[in-house]
């Protein structure tokens, strides 16, 4: 069922910041983001729009940075975030190929950070919005993964669910951010918590750790 429905993903959409590079070409860095549930690829995203403000901040024209944001549905089918691992492993796949000096980040929120994990080996079955790995970064690349951000991840558990982190190769290169009282990823009770990653508290760390790793 993953692969008919990342047939019928239809075509990618590719974004870049107001200070970066174009989109899709050997930029510096390569930001690929995986948007959380019930947001489109084309629609606007404030989690995604704060990262890439704070990102040309931090940055200030030192490096030029393209962004990706992964074609998938982000829906609730059980299937969604196996899509949008296989067309975020793609994306980074064809970026590597094409430009061998780039080196990758990569940023997911709520079922956007179970699409990240997937992506590195990690799975997310069993945790909302969870779905099996069809596709990993492959050992070739992995070096030029330098940052994976997750904001409000779901595998660090609500109740009912068993916690998981992203450990090992990319351990040190992960940062795992959970607003508290949100729900989803600490087992908090404030809905509204789930919606902060807008903002800068949460937006401004994820682009620091990010340009401390490039």
């Amino acid at each position: 069922m993953a692969t008919a429905a990342v047939m019928a993903a239809g075509p990618l959409t590719v974004t870049s910041g107001t200070a970066s590079a174009a989109a899709g070409s050997c930029a510096d860095i390569d930001v690929t983001y995986a948007m959380g549930t019930q947001f489109g690829p084309s629609d606007s995203d404030p989690v995604y729009d704060a990262l890439v403000a704070a990102m040309d901040t931090r940055l200030g024209g030192a490096k030029t940075v393209s962004y990706y944001r992964v074609n998938y549905p982000a829906s609730l089918e059980p299937w969604s975030a196996s899509v949008g691992n296989w067309d975020l492993v793609r994306h980074i796949k064809a970026q590597a190929a094409a430009c061998p000096n780039q080196i990758f980040a990569a940023v997911g929120y709520s079922q956007g950070a179970n699409v990240v994990s997937n992506s590195v080996g990690v799975s997310s079955l069993g945790s909302l919005t969870g779905a099996p790995i069809v596709a990993v970064v492959p050992a070739n690349i992995e070096p030029r993964v330098a940052a994976l951000v997750l904001y409000g991840s779901p595998q660090r558990g609500m109740p009912l669910y068993k916690p998981t982190t992203i450990t090992g190769t990319y351990q040190a290169r992960t940062l795992d951010d959970c607003a508290t009282g949100d729900p989803a990823c600490g087992g908090g009770v404030d809905p509204a918590a789930h919606l902060s990653y807008s903002r800068p508290e949460h937006s401004v760390p994820a682009a620091d750790f990010i340009a401390a790793r490039i």
